[in-house]
């Protein structure tokens, strides 16, 4: 007697994506519509799984190149463009046999993907380190300046001293270690790509605490950029002191 398609389902589901080519073998016979779905619908997901992986792997292209290093530390940082609230920098050092998949620029993912992703970068990751500059500091010393000084602070906070840091897009300096900076770099490599997620969500986490703080001002939704609806707040009910007074000076007066 056939097996029922609901236990095969279930199968399926506790044999998990790596033991599927088994289970096609299995049941590549049975003539069913409902067996036949089935078996389509995991071999799009398992073609998926291959297509990933060989995302990831040309994603590594960087890390691969310069694997004589020892720790080799990707570099980003969220938040040079908003209105209000820190610009914070991610610094990561991921193991030589990274497993981790999906990662990518931050800005390409989904809320709900990066914090996933988060939570695993921040298990699996051999060292991660945040650095942060405040609204005041970047309206004392400029938004470029203040983001080297996040980014050297996330350097500092590894636990571990990099070999080798690969930047998107900038040199930092003060820095004494050997540097790679890499246009668009946080949809090239994957320490990168890392590091833009724990920038970003770290960031995004900050701002909607602020929103508890300052709710007139919709910090949860536009996390501090210059929306419509953010300087339409600011117009009326003025800054708050988490705004960068250098950035809203031409549409407020102090």
């Amino acid at each position: 007697m056939a097996e029922k398609i609901s236990d095969i389902k279930q199968e399926f589901l506790e044999a998990g994506i790596e033991n599927y080519e088994a289970l096609f073998v299995k049941y590549g016979e049975d003539t069913r519509s409902g067996v036949i779905n089935l078996i389509n619908k995991c071999k799009r997901e398992l073609e998926s799984l291959h297509k990933e992986k060989e995302r990831i792997y040309r994603l590594s292209e960087f890390e691969r190149k310069y694997a004589d290093y020892g720790f080799i530390c990707g570099i980003d940082e969220a938040g040079r463009g908003p209105l209000a609230g820190p610009v914070v920098a991610g610094a990561v050092i991921l193991p030589k046999d990274c497993d981790i998949l999906y990662i990518n620029d931050s800005k390409q993912l989904s809320e709900k993907k990066r914090e996933e992703l988060f939570d695993v970068i921040m298990e699996k990751a051999v060292a991660v380190g945040v650095g942060m500059a405040s609204p005041e500091r970047i309206d004392e010393i400029n938004i470029l300046n203040a983001t080297y000084e996040a980014m050297r602070e996330a350097i500092e906070k590894l636990g571990v001293k990099p070999d080798i840091l690969l930047n998107d897009a900038v040199t930092i300096p003060e820095v004494s270690i050997k540097q790679v900076p890499i246009i668009k770099g946080d949809a090239k490599s994957i320490s990168i790509g890392a590091a833009s997620i724990i920038a970003k969500v770290t960031r995004d986490r900050i701002m909607k605490d602020y929103a508890q703080i300052y709710p007139e001002y919709g910090f949860e939704g536009h996390k501090g950029y210059g929306c419509a609806s953010h300087i339409e707040a600011v117009k009326k009910y003025g800054p708050c002191p988490i705004h960068r007074r250098t950035f809203i000076k031409n549409f407020i007066a102090d």
